[in-house]
């Protein structure tokens, strides 16, 4: 299903910058490319040129109806560049929170990406405010560089090292100066980033591997929580800004996220998608079932897995259409069942008659799993039995889902049994969290074995800072209102 239209979570953004390459700007297009996925509401490219200043090109809409034109590519000439793919999780949709976000000094110009949500940058935000810091966007963004230039340590890395210690919550920030291209990730590393080398020498750094294999970069590492990776002239430099730092990965990136070709800490995510419906097969078998049908498209891995581990086929009972454009209208009831239509489509002739396991990844809100289930029994399956490739989203997230609302989570107001009544399937199952801690197979020493998994739990690994008063006041809503 089209992330922008139905109840699905969404993603904040996906960065990429390059350094020393002389079509930098270029492989950054392609590495946005790949990283569509992450962000469809607006995307930009800045680039540094021969002469240590910047220039930018951003807007709103995809990466392909914006990079359209050889001139822009002429305009945006240099061997470093830094891009940004944005779907927005904090801050107004408009063209001013679109990134990179460009800083033009007296000594220097900076260009900055951010993915993620910062739980104190409220607060931060006010502060910086009091003392005279101007901001252009209502995201919280441009905190960190405006952290920065308050700073009144020595150097640029001792200052950003000092502001990477003040804000909290999830994030990776790729920064692109004169000197370097910087990379960082919060304490718990929440949202990936990894680096890589063209085989001239040249350095990538982005949200997913796929956007290495795009622009032909082989695979060096990760950055690691609380780490601060500089690609220069000298080469890679990795060092730590703070000392508590533990792995907390987003199991969302695992479960929903990340391309399935990208590998995400030595873990394949269709490989760990697989295993994660095996495990659920395995858990919650369905012994009438004839055929298993995956939702397309983040939920085909899952899918081979369970049909795999039952010996049931697999079968392509559900189809995409592609081409169905992003911003299609749907202001009346009748137009967004017509939308579902047109975006999903049931074979009949595979699924008339037949008991089917509809496989999806995730269910939030529950109207996409609803709408999905009638389409099979319009289509004359005899039987649908949904199983969800990971635990149930009881929980908001606060680093960079928007995920936000514990009222909107279907499994927060309703068991099981309810949620399979209103979905209209025969049978509901949810992978256990045992289940997705050993399908991803992460198994580091931490806790959840390395991943985070608050959505599930509540457990978050980090204080909610100013989102605490707002989230406790919500569960005890929740709590008088279930009673």
């Amino acid at each position: 299903m089209d992330k922008e239209s139905y109840d699905l979570p969404h993603e904040e953004c996906g960065l990429i910058g390059v350094w020393n390459h002389p079509e930098a700007s270029r492989l950054v297009f392609y590495g946005l490319m790949a990283l569509q996925h992450r962000g469809q509401e607006g995307a930009g490219i800045a680039c540094l040129q021969a002469d240590g200043r910047m220039k930018e090109i951003r807007d709103l809409g995809l990466v392909s109806e914006i990079f359209r034109r050889e001139e822009q590519f002429d305009y945006l000439s240099g061997s470093s560049a830094l891009g940004h793919v944005r779907y927005a999780t904090a801050g107004d949709h408009s063209i001013e929170n679109i990134q990179p976000f460009l800083f033009h000094f007296t000594q220097a110009d900076y260009a900055l990406a951010h993915n993620g949500n910062l739980v104190n940058g409220l607060s931060l935000k006010q502060e910086l405010e009091e003392q005279g810091s101007i901001f252009r966007a209502t995201s919280d963004s441009e905190i960190l560089m405006h952290l920065i230039r308050n700073s009144r340590q020595a150097t640029f890395m001792e200052r950003l090292k000092e502001s990477l210690n003040k804000i909290k919550g999830g994030f990776t920030y790729i920064l692109l100066t004169e000197e370097g291209l910087i990379g960082a990730c919060d304490s718990n590393g929440f949202r990936p980033l990894v680096v890589g080398e063209i085989a001239d020498g040249s350095y990538v750094m982005a949200s997913e591997s796929c956007a290495l294999d795009q622009v032909g970069a082989s695979y060096l590492f990760d950055v690691q929580p609380g780490e601060v990776v500089v690609i220069n002239e000298s080469g890679i430099d990795r060092s730590y800004y703070t000392e508590d730092h533990q792995q907390a990965i987003c199991s969302m990136e695992y479960i929903y996220f990340a391309r399935p070709d990208s590998t995400i800490h030595d873990i394949n995510v269709h490989t760990a998608r697989k295993q994660c419906g095996i495990l659920l097969a395995q858990e919650a078998p369905a012994p009438t079932a004839d055929l298993v049908v995956g939702v397309p498209n983040s939920s085909l891995s899952a899918a081979s897995g369970y049909a795999e581990a039952s010996g049931l086929p697999n079968e392509m009972g559900l189809v995409k259409n592609q081409y169905v454009g992003r911003t299609f209208i749907q202001p009346t009831q009748a137009e967004r069942e017509r939308g579902v239509r047109m975006k999903l489509s049931a074979v009949s002739k595979l699924i008339s008659g037949k008991s089917v396991v509809m496989v999806d990844d995730s269910i939030v809100r529950g109207t996409t799993s609803k709408r999905i289930v009638t389409l099979l029994r319009e289509a004359g399956a005899r039987e649908v039995h949904v199983r969800i490739a990971s635990p149930a989203l009881k929980y908001p997230c606060f680093y960079g889902i928007d995920i936000s609302n514990t009222q909107d989570l279907i499994a927060a107001n309703h068991s099981v049994e309810e949620i399979r009544e209103i979905i209209g399937a025969d049978s509901l199952a949810f992978l256990s969290e045992d289940g997705l801690m050993d399908g991803i197979g992460l198994n580091l020493p931490a806790p959840y074995g390395g991943l985070c998994m608050a959505y599930f739990n509540g457990d978050y690994p980090t204080g909610l800072y100013d989102y605490e008063a707002e989230y406790l006041a919500s569960l005890k809503e929740m709590e008088e209102k279930n009673g």
